[in-house]
């Protein structure tokens, strides 16, 4: 293998020492992580009982998605009360019991923040139907007249997210905008009083002692002036591009928001959930002034190909690094098909139509588990941060055997079952083999069904096992450690077209996306995302090698 380029993941200059840079951050989707209760849904009381088990796993911080108080019509992502715990995940207490349980272990604790859209039940709202056409109340939120004769068409032609028109109409007339769910209502940002009233609410968090927020649809609160129309190809789509994403004036709310939190002490940190293109618009949202991190989705979208991944990573570290930000890798989360499942799909589905038990795109299961593992293998090895999904250091796939009657993300029911949505990413996780839903809770009560497979993938039937998934992930994030990969250069190698290979520091890793065998670098073997066909390395396999 001969040198050919070198990357970093910073310029030296502006590389400094706060913990998100280098961290792996555990999400957790809290109704589907662990459930004290017993009724179905996961609870703040069952994510703090099994918080020493994250902490074992290696991780830095975990980041908590919406356990605000909500109608639930989004799985909380529809939140009537941003200063609250809605009752099925437990109280302010059980929060405060939970954040101090975390941070005992060496947690630190990320929470999902909604900016964009309230919940229809949020009183702001209830407040801007009962006044009017014409009132102050309305202007919190995005309200129009509409088009046609009698108003009796929507005042553009913007498509929802989650299926069918972003517009729904009340009974005086008018027209309400929600880029997502009917029951999500757009906030109108150009009012003052939204901007004031989330800096309160990051304040009451912060004061609480969290130490970041996710923020949710970050490319979404700003919308083009006189909201426009957009083609019928962009509007039939949702595209990410368009006159309600990525406009260049959200970009002053989030520098807003560095000044509230440079005022605490701890490197309290901002995360995008924007998705836009190219990485360079994306970087955009972590400059020195604004955001902390962004997730790659450029990255997570990127097939399972040498010559593909490749550009993305350099890219990701020549933009990232040029506001002096680190990339922030990630896979997997609650709004994509599992990773392991995605990047063996044949043929891959379009981005959010997500998977059922009669879709055509098939994953072989070995293949998926295979690839699944080498892609972890692969990312923890880059230079920056990184995010964990709850369940994929099981090895779970997505799960498609869920009945229609069962499905509860509102994509499946606004395209009347045309996407089938993100329900088989959601399912909740299996601890113990032999218990009652798989160790969720103690009476056996599942929000979703969990398959029969999840005894097997349970983390007590994994524990301690050579070989298995949650020890390749264990391992993983120690030599990550140790080796100081996160904070490191990459230097790549060549090795072919099919197959990846880069030294970080002392380790050198070598990733085969082809078919035929690749060579495995003399040194002490590290790492194995799966077991080493004597000195090859077999295809969807990831070694990583200490260089002598």
């Amino acid at each position: 293998m001969t040198d050919a380029t070198t990357q970093s993941a910073a310029p030296a200059t502006t590389t400094g020492d706060e913990w998100w840079r280098s961290a792996v951050i555990y999400q957790i989707y809290p109704r589907s992580f662990a459930d004290a209760s017993g009724d179905g849904i996961g609870d703040l009381a069952g994510i703090a009982a099994r918080l020493p088990q994250v902490a074992e796993l290696g991780v830095d911080a975990i980041w908590l998605s919406p356990f605000y108080r909500s109608p639930q019509k989004d799985a909380g992502y529809d939140v009537s009360d941003y200063r609250d715990v809605d009752p099925i995940f437990g109280t302010l207490d059980d929060f405060d019991r939970m954040l101090d349980k975390a941070h005992e272990l060496g947690l630190r604790v990320i929470v999902d923040l909604v900016p964009n859209h309230s919940s229809d039940q949020h009183a702001w709202f209830q407040e801007a139907l009962a006044a009017g056409p014409g009132s102050q109340a309305r202007t919190r939120y995005i309200f129009r007249d509409g088009k046609g004769v009698d108003g009796e068409l929507p005042p553009n032609n913007w498509q929802s997210v989650f299926g069918g028109p972003a517009w729904t109409r009340v009974p005086d007339g008018q027209w309400y905008l929600h880029l997502f769910d009917a029951s999500q209502p757009d906030f109108d940002w150009d009012n003052p009083e939204v901007g004031d009233m989330f800096v309160d609410v990051l304040r009451f968090w912060l004061d609480r002692g969290v130490d970041g927020f996710r923020v949710d649809v970050a490319h979404g609160n700003a919308k083009a002036a006189g909201l426009p129309d957009v083609d019928a190809e962009m509007a039939e789509a949702g595209s990410m591009e368009s006159p309600y994403f990525g406009q260049e004036h959200v970009h002053e709310i989030y520098r807003r928001w560095h000044t509230v939190l440079e005022e605490y002490e701890g490197d309290r940190v901002l995360c995008a959930e924007a998705w836009v293109s190219p990485l360079e618009k994306m970087a955009r949202f972590v400059r020195p002034d604004e955001m902390h991190q962004a997730f790659n989705f450029v990255y997570l979208e990127t097939p399972w190909d040498a010559k593909r991944l490749r550009p993305v990573i350099d890219e990701s570290i020549e933009v990232f690094g040029a506001v002096g930000a680190p990339p922030t890798w990630v896979l997997s989360n609650h709004d994509t098909i599992r990773h392991r499942t995605r990047l063996a799909l044949v043929p891959p589905p379009p981005h959010g139509a997500g998977i059922g038990p009669t879709s055509i795109s098939k994953a072989d299961p070995v293949v998926s588990l295979r690839r699944g593992r080498a892609a972890t293998a692969l990312m923890l090895a880059l230079p920056g941060g990184a995010y964990l999904y709850q369940g994929e250091e099981l090895g779970l796939p997505e799960v498609t055997a869920i009945d229609a009657l069962q499905r509860q993300d509102p994509t499946f029911a606004r395209t009347q079952g045309e996407l089938w949505g993100r329900d088989g990413c959601r399912v909740p996780i299996p601890w113990e083999a032999d218990a009652p839903a798989y160790g969720f809770n103690d009476s056996g009560a599942s929000w979703l069904p969990q398959p029969a497979e999840w005894a097997r993938l349970a983390r007590d039937a994994q524990e301690g096992v050579a070989g298995s998934t949650l020890e390749m992930y264990r391992r993983a994030l120690a030599l990550r450690e140790q080796f100081g990969l996160a904070r490191g250069t990459l230097e790549w190698l060549d090795v072919g077209p099919t197959a990846l290979a880069f030294r970080n520091g002392d380790v050198t890793v070598v990733a085969n996306l082809g078919h035929d065998a690749v060579d495995v670098p003399r040194g002490e073997i590290l790492l194995t995302s799966s077991p080493l066909d004597a000195a090859s390395l077999s295809a969807d396999d990831v070694v990583w090698v200490r260089t002598v």
